[in-house]
């Protein structure tokens, strides 16, 4: 039963995000591609990766991150910000352009926890915290950057 209602709920959280994905994507020149969208959330989840770590997390090779990622500079979702402690470095870091989009998708998880908050007594909804707390912390340690 838990894991029927937890797929349940998560598979309902992915459908709102494939459906604003799909709205944000349009076929037009200088429009994100579905896996150019995939990336920039991907990016935005790591915080401020290095293309290393975007391309050690996806499995894919350092050439195909850097070609996504040159995609996402030349649309001006994202910026290059040099490391502070080795300059050869640099980190992905999200654009003002990024920021309006990415309001996109947490407006759905906003209203969802505005929801759990007027249905149930708090003493629940901090249950309800601790458990999520919990899972992300020990539970996902795959999801670690």
């Amino acid at each position: 039963m838990l894991e029927t209602n937890f797929k349940e709920v998560y598979e309902k959280f992915e459908l709102i995000f494939f459906r604003r994905v799909f709205e944000k994507v349009r076929e037009r020149d200088g429009s994100l591609s579905a896996m150019e969208a995939f990336s920039l959330e991907v990016i935005y989840l790591l915080h401020e990766p290095t293309v290393g770590q975007f391309a050690d997390f996806l499995n894919i090779s350092q050439s195909n991150a850097t070609y996504k990622v040159n995609s996402l500079i030349k649309k001006g979702y994202i910026e290059r910000l040099n490391s502070q402690v080795d300059r050869r470095e640099y980190h992905l870091v999200l654009s003002e352009k990024f920021l309006n989009y990415v309001g996109l998708f947490n407006n759905y998880e906003h209203t969802v926890m505005q929801r759990i908050e007027e249905r149930f007594l708090p003493e629940d909804v901090q249950i309800f915290d601790r458990i999520l707390r919990t899972m992300s912390d020990e539970l996902m340690p795959e999801c670690d950057s």
